[in-house]
């Protein structure tokens, strides 16, 4: 293999002058192309060591082949990739130099967190590059801070086709892990191919980091940071707006319910200026269309998923994930038992903590101090007083009613959210069974038992509510 070292020509035509850094996936020099008389960027790249010398030529084809066709991008957001070459046993990849840039890393690194509107002119560059690439077959799979150049102009991604030219399954058996594990999506740890919303996961991690000033799910060892990654749930230590709204749906788990690239630039379109919500009254928590409930359960409930995967599971993505609260169960057997609150008593000076009875003493005046307010309800299967339907199971019954509550909760229906956090509570098996024995003969006074859920709203910081939350 060939000695690189400074002053090293390079197939006869790029001299290497300085290295500027270094990584897992090789060494970056700045160098000079004595043909065109142009300084470039020049990366080494490093193929893990241990691998049998046919398998070793088989990635290194591959890796040729992968950033030659990365090399056909051509985006403000991208950097260009200008040559690939194999010399001597190594391979190079010429690239434009950017003078002056510094990674994302460095810069957080060095000088704290960016501000909201830096990260959301950040997030629209590298939307529109991986947009393009992703529209060319092309996946990055190893977006992360260290891979985001910073520069006058903007911001470029850099690094494309490599890490998918290296991540071969052969790799497996030395114990290599390709692709930095506090930017892995979850579907990616759990052994699934990298895909277009993979590397979007990736960018809202790298977001989070950029605008918090720390990794999302980095922890003191690959063991517990894949943990978190599969485990956690974020929590910025303030509000974003709308750019919070985008990072929250970039990191949903589900790949399926994921925000998309559309989907983000719409969110961003608003970062400039959130406004606040207009107040609506609070008869919208009267009844909710029965078509769309039964549009929203069928999609929640399989119907809309490919045969024999498990439904998608479709977090708030717009309320945002930190902004939900655990989904609490009421009825016999469930966290609450009794709970009385509803549509005729929707506050009440109790947290909703599991454990806790809420009834008549706990009610209070929406238009007082308290502590919790039901702001939506619904039955899943559109029915308000009753339905003779099979309990849907505890997953799919939450899963709809997660989606129901962060729906509402980023629509205009609330007022305010930004030091809000938002619920789901839903009757317990036992209680929508005995709903749906005792609603067959017809009379509501003999009914027992519940089957509609519930969403519910306390502040952020365990303070009382002093008004109501949808304004009525």
């Amino acid at each position: 293999m060939l000695s690189v070292s400074n002053g090293r020509i390079i197939a006869g035509r790029y001299q290497l002058l300085d290295e500027l850094g270094r990584g897992g996936m090789g060494v970056v020099w700045r160098a000079r192309d004595d043909w065109i008389h142009r300084e470039v960027a020049i990366k080494q790249l490093h193929v893990p060591a241990g691998l049998p010398v046919e398998e070793r030529d088989v990635i290194e084809q591959r890796l040729l082949r992968e950033v030659r066709a990365a090399g056909r991008l051509t985006v403000p957001g991208a950097i260009t990739v200008h040559d690939v070459l194999h010399d001597d046993g190594t391979t190079f990849i010429v690239m434009e130099l950017v003078p002056g840039a510094v990674t994302l890393a460095d810069r957080v690194a060095g000088d704290g967190p960016m501000s909201t509107s830096e990260v959301a002119a950040l997030a629209e560059r590298l939307l529109s590059a991986l947009a393009a690439a992703h529209e060319a077959g092309i996946v990055h799979r190893d977006v992360k801070p260290g891979n985001v150049l910073l520069t006058g102009a903007g911001a470029k991604l850099v690094d494309f086709g490599i890490a998918q030219a290296v991540d071969d399954p052969r790799l497996t058996a030395t114990g290599a892990l390709i692709g930095s594990p506090a930017y892995l999506a979850p579907e990616r740890i759990q052994g699934s191919d990298a895909t277009p919303a993979s590397d979007l996961w990736a960018l809202g991690a790298t977001l989070l980091f950029a605008v918090e000033g720390r990794s999302p799910f980095e922890r003191q060892s690959t063991a517990a940071t894949l943990h978190a990654v599969l485990h956690e749930t974020p929590r910025p230590s303030r509000d974003h707006g709308a750019l919070g709204k985008l990072i929250a749906g970039l990191l949903v788990a589900d790949p399926r319910a994921r925000l998309t690239v559309d989907g983000a630039r719409a969110l961003l379109s608003g970062s400039a200026a959130d406004p606040v919500r207009p107040v609506r009254p609070r008869a919208w928590l009267v009844a909710v269309p029965a078509a769309v409930l039964l549009f929203v359960a069928g999609l929640l409930l399989g119907r809309g998923a490919r045969a024999g995967e498990e439904p998608a599971h479709v977090p708030a993505a717009v309320g945002g994930p930190s902004a939900r609260l655990p989904t609490l169960t009421y009825g016999g057997g469930g966290d609450l038992e009794p709970f009385d609150m509803g549509e005729e008593h929707p506050c009440a000076d109790t947290g909703l903590e599991p454990g806790a009875a809420v009834t008549s003493e706990r009610f209070r005046s929406c238009s007082e101090p308290h502590e919790v307010e039901i702001y939506a309800a619904a039955d899943v299967f559109g029915g308000r007083s009753g339905s003779d339907v099979s309990h849907p199971g505890d997953v799919a019954l939450a899963r709809f009613a997660e989606c129901l509550c962060g729906a509402h909760f980023a629509s205009d229906a609330v007022r305010d959210p930004g030091g809000l956090r938002y619920g789901a509570v839903v009757p317990t098996r036992t209680a929508w069974e005995a709903k749906r024995v005792t609603s067959l003969d017809g009379d509501p006074s003999h009914d027992r038992g519940a089957q509609v859920s519930y969403c519910y709203v306390r502040s952020a910081d365990g303070t009382p509510l002093m008004t109501s939350v949808t304004g009525s």
